[in-house]
């Protein structure tokens, strides 16, 4: 059996984008998780705490929050610190019309849940308009190969 490289995705709006997987086990808030000054989670106790958001293609089950979403990712996008896209499980109107108003890719709903086919590092391509992301580069395979040139 072929091992699967890609999602398909229910909703989808945005530019084609590449860029680095972060998958989180709970939840996002622009508000309240992020640090819009430093683009780190900096909610004690979050899964993804103490990591930046520049430039990934961000994994979450749901958004959380609401009105300040809007101009929270326009915010980070002014700063530099916005992330390529953001997939979400769930979200709400607000998070999309913050995305877009923003620039950033953002997609809701997939067919299978993200960890069973993308991993943390891995190269990703969201097609918003196909309504997929796929996997253009594993880490595991970057991660083998670094290994193996340093044997040598």
């Amino acid at each position: 059996m072929a091992e699967r490289n890609t999602i398909s995705v229910k909703r989808a709006h945005g530019a084609v984008v590449e860029g680095e997987a972060l998958i989180s086990s709970e939840g996002f808030s622009p508000r309240y998780d992020l640090d819009r000054w430093s683009g780190e989670i900096s909610r004690p106790g979050h899964a993804l705490e103490g990591v930046n958001i520049r430039d990934k293609v961000l994994f979450f089950p749901s958004a959380k929050g609401g009105i300040a979403a809007g101009w929270a990712f326009y915010d980070i996008k002014a700063k530099g610190f916005a992330p390529k896209a953001l997939v979400f499980g769930v979200t709400n109107p607000v998070m999309v019309q913050g995305a877009i108003f923003a620039g950033i890719a953002i997609t809701e709903g997939w067919d299978i849940e993200p960890s069973e086919v993308v991993n943390n590092g891995d190269w990703v391509r969201v097609d918003p308009q196909n309504r997929t992301i796929t996997v253009v580069r594993s880490s595991l395979v970057s991660a083998a190969n670094q290994q193996t040139t340093q044997a040598e």
